[in-house]
């Protein structure tokens, strides 16, 4: 009897030491109060499908990113051209070309040969800070785009901020220290992982490539333990060649491989901490990666779902009309590249279709697919995009028009011409003011080569406005790009 009295004594104990007073239930007010998932609940198939798909297409640029940086800053042997044509370095450090970006290349979708690209990724776990030189450019159009592993821009420097020249530090999230004598500015990335891409403007005539290089040659990223408070310079014409092991490609590197996509998931999440609001999707996506660990079906769950979800819904993200929204005649603009927020669908088909996109400020895109009646953009048809008097696009900076084929790659042609704009300066006007240009697989008669942006006799192809340094007409919507006449 005593031993049953104690017994129902302990058990009362216990329970009231779990009981809640009666009375209003506390709610939790910020995201770590509220109860994370349970673990070891059985997790049926079906569901870490579901869930899967959904983290599949959020985690798909992050897990890009991550295998850019590691594949190129982390495998590049020296600063050097991937190919003979892709500028690459290992990270923390820079290759700068001197040159417009050749066809040949694969590391990138949708490129522009307006500007002389350079490439840096960052990798704050390998060095804590990271220089990068700015020349005085003057009155030349510039700017360097820098991201974090969410390809988020996370400092803006360039022509229309009215930068200083000088030397300019980039730290990671867990970085604390003071500003070196000599630097400019220290700015911070909210993830250890990025990438820098300098792009300065460069008209297409002999004079202008000549004119370029002292100051391309300047532009230099290594790692803060080696500023001097020198300028540092290279010439980037006598970098060498690097093998490339994606040579002869069609397509654009496969930066995600969905077979392996969810086993470089965890580790991702581990490096892009969650933005305020997203605590509940890291839990929920955590719980099935946790689920799986130890579980070859749902392993296998998560394989299939990934290239389904790559199969039916990435790869369309691909075409211009499947991405941004509506500017009119056709063309499609985007309205948050480089700033997503929870713009998760424009994050990804971006990462896809047209990586590393400035932010509007700094440049507006508008891609195309089709005709003004709707057609496809089909090789062996002669089209007219003519911009009225005054019409062309309103910048600060530059503006071009680009051929690209179905891989968004340039077209090879005979006049190796793949864009025109400002850097052209023998465009012929229409006597009215306006200016045509003829997008056809052959030549014009006459001047009107000069306009002349060839396409292919065959296959779809697409075309892409590009206005960097936009007017306020362009940011804000009122300046519609013009229409895309099918003219046989």
């Amino acid at each position: 009897m005593k031993t049953s009295m104690l017994s129902i004594f302990l058990l009362a104990g216990t329970i009231s030491s779990f009981a809640q007073h009666s009375g209003q239930v506390p709610q939790p007010t910020q995201a770590s109060e509220v109860q994370a998932p349970i673990p070891g609940a059985p997790l049926s198939k079906e569901y870490v499908k579901a869930i899967g798909k959904m983290a599949y297409l959020w985690g798909w640029p992050l897990v890009n990113m991550h295998n850019r940086e590691a594949q190129i800053g982390g495998k590049a042997p020296f600063r050097g051209y991937m190919g003979g044509v892709l500028p690459v370095a290992p990270s923390n450090q820079n290759t700068m070309l001197h040159d417009y970006l050749a066809p040949e290349q694969r590391f990138i979708t949708s490129p522009n040969q307006d500007v002389v690209y350079g490439l840096g990724f960052l990798n704050f776990k390998k060095d804590p800070a990271v220089i990068i030189q700015i020349p005085d450019f003057d009155d030349r159009f510039w700017v360097y785009q820098i991201v974090d592993q969410r390809s988020n821009s996370f400092a803006t420097v360039g022509s229309m901020y009215n930068t200083k020249p000088g030397f300019y530090m980039f730290v990671g999230p867990d970085w604390s220290g003071e500003k070196p004598a000599g630097v400019e500015a220290v700015y911070q990335s909210p993830t250890n992982i990025g990438a820098i891409f300098p792009r300065v403007f460069m008209d297409d005539t002999k004079q202008d490539k000549k004119d370029i290089q002292p100051l391309i040659n300047q532009i230099v990223q290594y790692p803060a333990s080696e500023y001097t408070g020198k300028m540092k310079t290279i010439n980037w014409t006598e970098a060498k060649t690097i093998p490339d092991p994606n040579a002869g490609s069609k397509g654009e590197t496969a930066w995600v491989v969905p077979e392996t996509f969810f086993e470089q998931l965890p580790e991702v999440m581990e490096e892009v901490p969650a933005l305020p609001g997203e605590e509940a999707m890291y839990a929920w996506i955590k719980q099935i990666l946790d689920a799986a660990k130890d579980n070859p079906e749902l392993q296998q769950a998560l394989v299939d779902v990934a290239v389904e979800t790559e199969k039916e819904i990435i790869q369309p993200m691909f075409e211009f009309r499947n991405n941004g929204v509506e500017a009119g005649n056709g063309w499609r603009t985007q309205k948050n590249a480089a700033e997503f927020g929870f713009g998760y669908f424009q994050r990804t088909a971006t990462a896809k279709g047209n990586m590393f996109s400035n932010i509007p400020f700094e440049t507006m895109y508008f891609g195309n697919d089709f005709d003004s009646s709707a057609g496809r953009l089909t090789g062996g048809n002669n089209y007219e995009v003519t911009f009225k008097k005054g019409e062309t696009p309103p910048v600060n900076g530059f503006w071009s028009l680009t051929l690209y084929n179905e891989q968004h790659f340039f077209y090879p042609n005979e006049i190796d011409r793949y864009s025109l704009g400002t850097k052209n300066k023998d465009l012929v006007y229409n006597p009215d003011g306006s200016l045509t240009i003829y997008v056809q697989p052959n030549a014009p008669k006459g001047r009107l080569k000069n306009n002349w942006l060839p396409s292919p006799k065959e296959g779809v192809y697409s075309l892409y406005i590009r206005a960097y340094g936009p007017k306020k007409a362009i940011y804000e919507g009122t300046w519609t790009p013009p229409q895309t006449k099918n003219v046989r």
